[in-house]
């Protein structure tokens, strides 16, 4: 069982960091085990990546802080060596980094480089997106990376209970639709075809860096929408091609829609006003934001729907 959970406002930026904080929060007993929230900002010029070079069970003494400083320095020159100009590089915790700068690179192939640094996983890359997930509840991961400070136009966010994978961060949601920047996704559901699209994508040159179905919706969505089909037609083309049971949601740098399969199983709760719409797993999420009187609705079966900031 899993929690999903997205808000867009329409008429400006806002303290999505807290706001997601406190949705997620509602949805703890839907997912004790992580957290994670992918975060838009208004667009900059440049690129804002979001790294981790262990997983936090990793962690093992002096020695293996070492070899992360090693390898934190090793990013930075791999950035340089490629023309990046990095403007700021700061350590969120012992294994978590974001890095801000300009490159003209091509950025599937900067990925992949950063990557061949030992132990590093790219968890986010765009001008607006930055994905943020770690182990523990809402709070606890806001609480670490600051992120009730965080204001931008649009969240989702996901919890997570570890019932047939690890409890790690390279399992926890959202997922970036590599290597499409500032595209993420977050997903309550099963596919029963996922190892038929995995196969399939990779073949097409796509690389996962989990064993989650959740991931492959992402890399799916990237492939068709880098064909030049709008998102909203891709994601009326993934419930024809993805077999399952599931609700996701997905945001752009611009939108934010979610579709639910044809069998219309997994719940989702929606509220809309002109300039906020809010949606998640349970309606407790959305009163965690909002203190009054406040009507909701389903969707229905095989819906897609979308909003744009």
């Amino acid at each position: 069982m899993c929690g999903i959970a997205g808000l867009i406002h329409r008429d400006g930026a806002a303290d999505v960091g807290a706001e997601m904080t406190a949705m997620l929060q509602a949805l703890r007993h839907r997912g004790p085990d992580d957290a994670g929230f992918a975060l838009y900002a208004p667009p900059r010029d440049g690129y804002v990546m979001r790294f981790n070079l262990a997983e936090p069970n990793e962690l093992r003494g002096r020695h293996f802080s070492e070899r992360l400083e090693r390898n934190r320095q090793e990013v930075e020159a791999r950035l340089a060596k490629v023309g990046a100009t990095v403007d700021r590089l700061d350590r969120q915790t012992e294994y978590s980094y974001r890095a801000e700068f300009h490159v003209d690179s091509d950025i599937s192939a900067l990925v992949d480089y950063i990557e061949d640094v030992p132990g590093c996983e790219v968890i986010s890359l765009g001008h607006a997106l930055e994905i943020i997930k770690d182990l523990g509840d809402a709070h606890s991961v806001a609480d670490t990376y600051d992120l009730r400070r965080f204001r931008g136009t649009h969240a989702i966010g996901h919890v997570r209970m570890a019932t047939e994978s690890d409890v790690d961060i390279s399992g926890a949601h959202p997922y970036w639709a590599y290597p499409l920047a500032d595209l993420a996704v977050v997903h309550n559901g099963q596919l029963t075809n996922y190892f038929h699209w995995r196969r399939r994508l990779e073949r097409k040159g796509h690389r996962f860096q989990s064993e989650c179905d959740s991931e492959v919706i992402a890399v799916y969505l990237a492939e068709v929408l880098e064909q030049g089909t709008p998102l909203e037609t891709a994601m009326k083309q993934s419930l024809d091609e993805l077999d399952g049971v599931f609700t996701y949601i997905v945001v752009t740098a611009d939108s934010l829609g979610v579709a639910k399969d044809v069998m219309a199983a997994k719940p989702l709760v929606l509220y809309e006003s002109d300039s906020l719409v809010a949606l998640a797993s349970e309606e407790i999420a959305i009163r965690a934001l909002l203190d009054r009187e406040i009507d909701t609705y389903d969707p229905y079966e095989g819906q897609v729907l979308l909003w744009d900031r």
